[in-house]
C-alpha cells in the first residue's frame, strides 16, 4: 500500500503549470469512491459541500472532530491522495491553527486548503496575520508530514463584484502570494477569478502554482493555456448531484 508520504510527495508533482490537476470536489466516503472510480488523480473535500451533506452550514460551523471523523473515513476508503477544505483552520491564532494540521494529518490527508478570511464575517485577514497562521501550519506539517501541501487560499476576488476585478486587484494577490510562499505555502487558491486575462497575468508572475475554481461546463484547456496548474470545482459537484436527487425523487413522487 502507497505510505500517506508517498502520496504527498506524489500530490505535489502534480501541480504542473499548463497541464493542471483536475479535482472533482468530493464530501464523504461514498462520493470519494465515486470520483476515485472515474480515473482521478487526487481527491479533495469542499467544506462547503461536507457542511451541508452533514446537516450543518458552511463557515467552520461543522464541528471539527466531525470533520475530521469524516476525513478519516474518506483517506480510509480510497488509495488516492487527499487534500481537505479546511476553510481558516479552525483557530484564529497559529497555534490552533498548526493543531488542525496535525489533526488533518493524523486522519490521513496530504493537503489541505487554508483561507485567509474570518469564517464569522468573511473579511480579510492582515497579510502578516496570515503569513504566521501558515508558518505555524508549515513548522506542524513538517514534523509530522514533509510533503504536506498547504494550498494558500485568498478571498480578496470574493470580496468584490466582478466589475472591479482589474490587473491593481492581481497585484494585491500577488503581494499575498509572496507572503504566503515565504511562510512555507505550496498553493496559491484564487476562487472568485475567472477572468482570462487577469489568470494569465496571475500565472506569469505568481511564486506558487495557482489553483482556479470552476463548474461544470468550464473551458479547462482555456485555464490550462493560461498556465494554472490546477483546477477545482468546489460545492459544484455536491449541487449538481443533489440536484439529480431532487428531479429523480420529483419523478418518483409524481410531483
Amino acid at each position: 500500500m502507497t505510505t500517506q508520504m508517498q502520496k504527498a510527495k506524489r500530490f505535489r508533482k502534480l501541480h504542473v503549470a499548463g497541464e493542471p490537476l483536475v479535482l472533482f470536489n468530493i464530501w464523504d466516503p461514498g462520493s470519494a469512491k465515486a470520483v476515485a472510480e472515474t480515473g482521478a488523480l487526487a481527491l479533495a473535500t469542499s467544506s462547503w459541500a461536507v457542511s451541508e451533506a452533514s446537516g450543518y452550514s458552511d463557515g467552520e460551523h461543522t464541528p471539527l472532530s466531525f470533520a475530521m471523523d469524516n476525513l478519516h473515513r474518506i483517506t480510509e476508503a480510497t488509495e488516492l491522495p487527499v487534500t481537505v477544505d479546511l476553510e481558516s483552520g479552525y483557530g484564529d491564532t497559529p497555534r490552533k491553527v498548526g493543531e488542525t494540521i496535525a489533526l488533518a494529518i493524523k486522519a490521513g490527508a496530504i493537503g489541505c486548503n487554508l483561507e485567509d478570511s474570518f469564517p464569522e464575517n468573511g473579511s480579510l485577514r492582515e497579510t502578516k496575520h496570515q503569513a504566521d497562521r501558515i508558518q505555524h501550519a508549515r513548522q506542524k506539517a513538517d514534523e509530522a508530514a514533509g510533503s504536506f501541501f498547504i494550498n494558500a487560499r485568498t478571498d480578496l476576488f470574493i470580496q468584490v463584484s466582478q466589475d472591479e476585478h482589474d490587473s491593481s486587484l492581481v497585484r494585491k494577490v500577488l503581494e499575498r502570494a509572496e507572503a504566503y510562499a515565504r511562510a512555507g505555502a505550496n498553493g496559491l487558491f484564487v476562487p472568485g477569478l475567472s477572468d482570462l486575462t487577469l489568470i494569465t497575468e496571475l500565472t506569469k508572475a505568481s511564486p506558487l502554482p495557482v489553483n482556479i475554481m470552476v463548474s461544470q461546463g468550464a473551458n479547462l484547456s482555456a485555464l490550462a493555456k493560461r498556465g494554472v496548474a490546477r483546477i477545482s470545482f468546489g460545492a459544484d459537484p455536491y449541487v449538481v448531484t443533489i440536484s439529480a436527487l431532487q428531479e429523480a425523487a420529483r419523478k418518483a413522487v409524481g410531483k
